[in-house]
C-alpha cells in the first residue's frame, strides 16, 4: 500500500492564506489520524478508558467542540447556549458511533477551514478574549491554539486506539 506525506508536505492548501497554512495542516491532518486511527472501532473499543485514560469517542468528540468553541472566540463572538451544552456534555457523553463522531468533528474541521479562508491577513493580530474570564489573546492565537490542540488529542486518540485494538487481540 502506498502512503502519501504527511499533509504539511503535500503543498498548500487552496485558498488559505500562507500565514494561516500550519494551522489549515494540522486540522487536516488531525482528521486523517481520527479516521484512520478510529474508523473501524467498535462501540465497546470506541468508550473504553484504559487505565482510567480518556476514551477515543471522547477525544473525538472534544475535538470537535474545542474546535468551535476556539474559532468562535477566535471570530470575537461568546458561547451559545448550545455550545456551553455541548460543553457540559463532553462530561458524561452519550456513546455514540465512530461514525457519528468523525462526522461531527468532519463537520467541524470543515468549518474551522472555511474560517481560515475568510480571516482577513491583516485581522490576525487582532485583540481577542476567551471564557468568562476574558483572558487575553488574538485572532491568530486562538487559530493556532485551535489547530495544535487538535493534533494534541489526535496523537492521544492513535495511542488509546492501540491500546484497545491490543486489549481485543
Amino acid at each position: 500500500m502506498e502512503t502519501q506525506p504527511e499533509v504539511w508536505l503535500r503543498g498548500p492548501v487552496h485558498g488559505i492564506p500562507d500565514a494561516l497554512m500550519p494551522a489549515a495542516h494540522a486540522f487536516l491532518q488531525t482528521m486523517e489520524d481520527v479516521e484512520q486511527a478510529a474508523g473501524d472501532l467498535t462501540l465497546d473499543q470506541l468508550w473504553q478508558t484504559p487505565g482510567g485514560a480518556a476514551s477515543v469517542g471522547f477525544h473525538i468528540l472534544h475535538l470537535a467542540g474545542s474546535t468551535d468553541r476556539l474559532l468562535t472566540y477566535s471570530r470575537g463572538e461568546r458561547l451559545s447556549a448550545d455550545q456551553r451544552a455541548a460543553l457540559a456534555a463532553e462530561q458524561a457523553p452519550e456513546r455514540r458511533t465512530a461514525s457519528d463522531l468523525i462526522a461531527g468533528l468532519r463537520t467541524a474541521i470543515d468549518s474551522a477551514l472555511s474560517q481560515l479562508r475568510a480571516v482577513p491577513v491583516e485581522a490576525i493580530y487582532e485583540a481577542r478574549t476567551v471564557g468568562r474570564a476574558a483572558l487575553p489573546t488574538t485572532v491568530v492565537g486562538l487559530m493556532f491554539h485551535a489547530a495544535e490542540h487538535s493534533q494534541r488529542h489526535a496523537g492521544q486518540l492513535v495511542t488509546t486506539a492501540k491500546i484497545v485494538r491490543a486489549r481485543a487481540a
